[in-house]
């Protein structure tokens, strides 16, 4: 494959995740248009919300395994048309039930495009894996930066709400024409622009992979549940027990997201060129952990900012994805599946932290951030047994080599 094509490529792979990122926000941006059209109050819409995580555990896990057999396109497409589904879907919903349906293709959308374009990535780009996960990140949060702004200009432009799905779609659609002429590297290859394959210099034992195996899907859960739970109580946090008002309490989410822009950027240029993965891993994970126990034992509005622009670059920053590139690395010919594995964790977070907090927040609302300083407790030993066995093993898998110093 040449340069050019693996370009045109990857920017039809990132293009997507810019819309993925419009459509993350876009019920809840336009959830009182969608409240009146629905006739319901705005719990209505918020269960409607609810109903893409459902979607994205339906499907993942077995799009994921069955992208390492059926190819990275087909999988690709196929999330690009349940977007389209979707974003049309919304706008012709008569109610919340119709709608709920729609919401679910979202979530099966998202499912999708991330079997497909994540082992992509991964294999035409095996020198620079994690780099390369870390921007679809990058392209999600420009999309969520760019639908409010649009959103707010139909409104004060006073025209019609549906603009703004309607935009989605036709991205979507456009996409879905380039991705169609758009070449991929074979499942379980990984090709350079000179189609040479990257192999291991040594192989890592079954004991290993096992470890690995259970410890960064655990780490999947965790490190999402370490910044969803900020994500969601953040200002809560700030009004509750630090005092601030509203609006400062709402500044910190603010500055949570220019961490968390800021933390992939950062992520990126770094591990490309100074720190390995399973470095900067542990690196993410430790930072984490100090902010938050510094947020619950010392809650002022001085240590509420910074850490919440810590918590912002370091655990929404790219993490993730890096936890995902290593796993992909230990199994190179299953992509698609741990793909699968991984995000299914990640998931799973997503559901049950709602439920966890909601019983803690009864109690204390200050125990919250104890509780996330104890995922990211876990986050920290989950890095440490990857940094142990990558140390031990001496293997260079992909783009990750650890070489004893």
């Amino acid at each position: 494959m040449t340069h050019a094509e693996r370009w045109k490529t990857t920017f039809c792979l990132y293009f997507n995740y810019l819309i993925h990122g419009m459509a993350i926000v876009i019920l809840a941006q336009n959830m009182l248009a969608l409240s009146r059209t629905w006739h319901v109050d705005m719990a209505g819409v918020s269960l409607v919300i609810s109903s893409l995580g459902i979607g994205r555990l339906l499907v993942l896990y077995l799009a994921g395994s069955l992208s390492d057999r059926w190819g990275r396109r087909i999988f690709v497409k196929i999330g690009i048309l349940t977007y389209m589904s979707f974003f049309i879907g919304i706008l012709v919903s008569p109610n919340i039930y119709v709608a709920y349906f729609f919401g679910i293709l979202a979530g099966m959308a998202n499912s999708f495009l991330d079997s497909g374009t994540y082992p992509a990535l991964m294999e035409l780009y095996p020198q620079h894996q994690a780099t390369a996960n870390i921007m679809i990140k990058a392209f999600a949060s420009i999309g969520e930066l760019i639908l409010p702004l649009l959103v707010a200009g139909l409104e004060g432009a006073h025209l019609w709400y549906g603009w703004s799905f309607v935009i989605c779609a036709v991205g979507m659609a456009v996409s879905f024409v380039a991705v169609r002429h758009r070449q991929f590297a074979q499942p379980g290859s990984s090709a350079t622009v000179t189609d040479t394959a990257v192999t291991p210099t040594e192989r890592m034992t079954v004991g290993h992979k096992r470890i690995l195996a259970v410890t960064l899907t655990l780490f999947g859960y965790v490190s999402m549940a370490t910044f969803y739970l900020i994500s969601q109580w953040l200002t809560e946090y700030g009004s509750r027990v630090v005092h601030l008002t509203m609006i400062h309490a709402r500044m910190l989410v603010s500055i949570y997201s220019v961490g968390s822009i800021l933390g992939v950027v950062v992520t990126a240029i770094l591990v490309e060129r100074w720190l390995k993965p399973v470095w900067f891993m542990l690196l993410d994970t430790v930072v984490s952990l100090v902010a938050l126990v510094l947020m619950a034992a010392a809650p002022t509005q001085a240590v509420m900012r910074i850490g919440a622009f810590l918590i912002g670059c370091f655990a929404a920053g790219g993490v993730m994805q890096i936890g995902l590139t290593i796993m992909g690395n230990v199994f190179p010919q299953a992509k698609g599946k741990i793909t699968g594995i991984y995000y299914t964790a990640s998931g799973l977070a997503s559901f049950t932290i709602p439920v966890i907090t909601a019983i803690i927040s009864q109690y204390s609302v200050r125990n919250l951030m104890w509780f996330d300083a104890g995922m990211a407790a876990i986050g920290v030993i989950c890095s440490l047994i990857t940094v142990v066995i990558y140390r031990r093993e001496r293997v260079r898998v992909g783009v990750v080599t650890v070489t004893e110093e």
